[in-house]
């Protein structure tokens, strides 16, 4: 939890949600919204790449969502990606600028990013995946001569649902990121490669034992980029993955999230494949 939130919260008020304003609101896709937000007095959030917060709206409801902005970036705001599919998600769909929303968080462990220096880094987000990843990998960007190679491999199911175009072709100008992009299904316009995210990996070239890969995306999607991983010869201990969508309360209370003795809320939601592969409910 970020050090402003800890000092405004006691332990009786651990589901006290802190007012954000909505400062800007862009479409990504038919489904998905960047929002834009800042906490009372410009405060920094405060978060780490991978960890979530939880987001309410007073009479409807809470849920997870992953902090989409990089901390390298914050200038007094994060960003979040909404994807609607209910009852809240859809209800913050309609908020504009200059409205509020609950805030409780950041929750949970992020991605270690110091270990990675030195590293070749390889990112596969896979569909909304990309959303909590591109925190992950703006703050490499932004701390660029830390890490080696960065590749990213980025899979959608057809071209109308890619998020961050316009980064990803940023991205793609870079000398400095090798940037490859499928889609399962495409349409008359899409001149790219074709396949599940998984037909990528065979193209690329890496150096196993000084890469380390990051993946976000479906569960389903998980046990077969682990395959191709591990047959390229990455480390258990260097293929880190996110369980984001097994987050309910944030705080270990409901256990939803427990994976055996784990509460994925606490431990997690950023794992090592080689701490939770003996974990039967991980994958």
């Amino acid at each position: 939890m970020s050090t402003y939130l800890r000092e405004r919260l006691t332990d009786s008020s651990i589901y006290l949600p802190t007012m954000a304003r909505v400062v800007a609101v862009r479409p990504l896709t038919r489904l998905e919204k960047l929002f834009t937000l800042e906490l009372p007095d410009g405060l920094s959030l405060d978060h780490e790449p991978g960890q979530f917060v939880q987001v309410s709206l007073l009479g409807i409801g809470e849920a997870p969502i992953s902090i989409s902005s990089s901390p390298s970036r914050s200038n007094g705001t994060f960003e979040i990606c909404v994807r609607q599919a209910g009852d809240l998600t859809g209800a913050l769909h309609t908020l504009t600028p200059g409205e509020s929303l609950g805030i409780r968080g950041p929750f949970g462990h992020g991605f270690p990013i110091k270990r990675f220096w030195g590293k070749d880094i390889l990112f596969m987000p896979g569909g909304l995946g990309l959303a909590p990843l591109r925190s992950l990998i703006n703050q490499v960007l932004d701390e660029r001569s830390n890490f080696g190679r960065v590749i990213i491999l980025y899979g959608a199911r057809h071209p109308s649902e890619l998020l961050f175009t316009d980064e990803l072709a940023a991205w793609r100008a870079r000398d400095d990121v090798e940037l490859h992009i499928t889609v399962d299904r495409p349409d008359e316009n899409w001149t790219g490669h074709v396949g599940v995210i998984t037909t990528l990996v065979p193209g690329i070239q890496i150096y196993a034992p000084n890469t380390v890969a990051i993946t976000v995306g479906p569960p389903v999607m998980y046990r077969y980029v682990l395959l191709e991983l591990l047959g390229k010869g990455l480390r258990e201990g260097n293929i880190w993955l996110s369980l984001e969508r097994r987050m309910k309360c944030g705080v270990g209370k409901c256990g939803h999230c427990q994976m055996n003795h784990v509460y994925t809320c606490q431990a997690g939601p950023c794992f090592a494949y080689s701490q939770i592969k003996h974990l039967e409910e991980a994958l």
